[in-house]
């Protein structure tokens, strides 16, 4: 669901004075813990180290991306293959 529109969107302001200390040429990352910062217009062209609950990903910042959350580029759950044995075999067999 998504926020209010009155509200405006939600950036972690913390994070913003991060982004307004350093320059767009930059290639430090910048550190965080905020996922559910939304990405604005000023974030562009920065390196963010999102924290996945486990460890740091590293997220280049685009024009694509404004309008979405800082989470959504760094993954929480990690997919294992389904299968087992028989499909390692199948997977084999087809090389």
């Amino acid at each position: 669901m998504s926020r209010s529109l009155k509200k405006g969107p939600y950036v972690d302001e913390k994070l913003m004075q991060k982004v307004a200390k350093k320059t767009a040429g930059d290639k430090e990352p910048i550190k965080t813990w905020a996922r559910a910062s939304t990405i604005s217009p000023e974030m562009i062209g920065f390196v963010f180290n999102v924290h996945n609950g486990k460890n740091f990903i590293e997220v280049k910042v685009v024009e694509e991306m404004v309008g979405h959350r800082l989470g959504e580029f760094a993954p929480t759950r990690k997919f294992v293959k389904h299968g087992g044995k028989l499909q390692k075999a199948a997977e084999k067999g087809k090389k």
